[in-house]
């Protein structure tokens, strides 16, 4: 789901499924992180480690559910042949209830429920990899989106893009970037962090941060400067409804994108 290649409801159950077993076993999840990006690396890569209390069994069975690869999870009839899941384990009851027939209903009466399927539901909650309300309540949208372009032509397109707005640029290490306005705002100059991270091979999310200067200087710099600016290399800003690959397309070249004049669909995944 994340890399938004489609949802096959099966085998993201399967997944779902072995998260809940394993904070059932250890108490917490096993992809906690404070840093956001560090987390979706290793949910990326299935990257996680046992309390010392699991046993062998159950380190197994739940190794085989949190696969990165889809294709390669367990599926739920193997489940049932794992000795130590059938530890205990009962087959529900099978029974069925009437349900009553009402005459005379008027339809227009009726309130109907909003219906999700569960892609509807889960994109609902991370649209554009907005997780970061789990980890952090004080960020803002806007100030992060996803890129299938490599780091180094992100930065590059940052740099030029701040030459462009006459900002002072300065390279903290390899793939972040330190942005100095050109000049004195309400609270001093205006200093601003870009930084990449290169969460999967066709994947990479950038975050801009406020160093120094006015919050809301920034968040006007962030919302009709940099977003107009970088449309062109982004996938999904963060917090947004729709899903930027809607409307782009790459190009022989690989990172450079073309908007298309195409309508924004809720949820085009």
């Amino acid at each position: 789901v994340l890399k938004k290649r489609g949802y096959d409801g099966p085998k993201a159950d399967i997944w779902s499924c072995g998260v809940i077993l394993y904070v059932l076993l250890a108490g917490f999840l096993p992809f906690q992180e404070e840093n956001v990006m560090n987390m979706y690396r290793k949910v990326f890569k299935a990257e996680f480690q046992f309390p010392p209390w699991f046993s062998t069994e159950s380190k197994r069975l739940i190794s085989k559910h949190l696969v990165a690869d889809p294709e390669q999870r367990i599926t739920i009839p193997d489940i049932m042949r794992v000795p130590w899941f059938l530890k205990g384990f009962k087959h529900p009851l099978s029974f069925s209830i009437e349900e009553p027939v009402l005459d005379h209903v008027e339809d227009d009466k009726l309130p109907s429920p909003k219906f999700f399927n569960a892609f509807e539901f889960i994109s609902s909650m991370s649209s554009g990899f907005d997780l970061s309300s789990l980890f952090e309540k004080e960020r803002k949208s806007g100030t992060m989106f996803t890129s299938r372009c490599s780091a180094s032509d992100i930065i590059a397109k940052i740099q030029g893009v701040a030459k462009g707005l006459n900002f002072k640029v300065g390279k903290v290490k390899d793939f972040k970037l330190r942005l100095q306005g050109p000049s004195e705002g309400r609270k001093g100059r205006l200093s601003v962090t870009a930084e990449v991270f290169e969460v999967a091979p066709e994947v990479a999310v950038v975050e801009f941060s406020k160093s120094a200067g006015d919050t809301l200087e920034y968040a006007k710099f962030c919302e009709e400067e940099i977003r107009p600016a970088l449309k062109d290399i982004v996938w999904t800003w963060q917090g947004d409804s729709f899903d930027h690959c809607s409307n782009v397309k790459i190009d022989d070249e690989g990172c450079k994108m073309q908007v298309l004049p195409t309508a924004y669909p809720t949820h085009n995944l």
